[in-house]
């Protein structure tokens, strides 16, 4: 379902998008304000896994695009959220093994947004994003995604490692991309997978890294050691969508 993106400023429009169900994919609190109506902002904002960020007026000012923010201002998102179970159930529904990608911190909203794209191409059945230090489903996302955002499934979760764990009773196994790992032609990436993909600048986090059941190296020949996020998954999705359709 898609939603008109928006930044919400002022305590009684930031109330109303809570109270009709609004999907926010973050909001802003003026460090240090405990009066009533904000109070009730968080409270809404904590009922909905909102994430929520305590700044200075400072950074306010600078997130303000009108000067009348009040002490918040929340961050709607332009498509709602999937759940983990709807992208299982999709699948099943296919008569697919689960075949899912996994974020860990892609910050930058084209990278997720060309995921997205790559997820739907390659024929997986859903992305799955952390709720801290990465991008939401912005205007942005969906314009890089080239439509594939109203196909694909996404999911915002809390903890990722979490979820592998709990992917891991449904069958699955996880891969994600290492230059001392496995040639990924070598790995066997067909029946239930989950592709990790991390962090541009910083890769896969350690405790992701550990729940990863395989790890796959990518050949490259260059003067670079490492690939763009989004190039990456392409790269793993593809050896993965080969290997399924032999």
């Amino acid at each position: 379902m898609r939603y008109e993106e928006s930044v919400i400023e002022g305590r009684n429009a930031v109330l109303e998008a809570f109270r009709s169900g609004k999907t926010v994919d973050r909001l802003f609190i003026l460090k240090g304000c405990q009066d009533g109506p904000v109070l009730s902002i968080a409270r809404m904002a904590r009922k909905q896994d909102t994430l929520i960020q305590y700044v200075p007026k400072v950074r306010l000012d600078q997130l303000s695009d009108t000067g009348k923010h009040q002490g918040v201002i929340a961050y709607a998102a332009a498509y709602a959220y999937a759940s983990v179970e709807d992208m299982l159930a999709l699948a099943k529904e296919k008569g697919e093994p689960p075949f899912l990608f996994l974020l860990d911190g892609i910050e930058d909203p084209h990278n997720l947004g060309a995921i997205i794209r790559t997820a739907n191409l390659s024929g997986a059945h859903g992305v799955i994003i952390p709720k801290r230090r990465a991008a939401g489903l912005t205007s942005v996302v969906a314009k890089a995604s080239a439509g594939a955002i109203n196909y694909t499934p996404v999911a915002k979760v809390t903890n990722l490692t979490a979820v592998m764990e709990d992917l891991k009773k449904e069958g699955l196994w996880f891969v994600c991309a290492d230059m001392d790992g496995t040639l990924m032609y070598d790995l066997d990436l067909t029946g239930p997978l989950g592709i990790i993909i991390g962090n541009e600048g910083e890769g896969v986090s350690r405790l992701v890294r550990e729940r990863c059941d395989l790890t796959a190296a990518i050949p490259m020949k260059g003067d670079i050691d490492s690939l763009n996020a989004s190039v990456a998954a392409g790269v793993l999705a593809y050896e993965a969508l080969r290997q399924r359709l032999e």
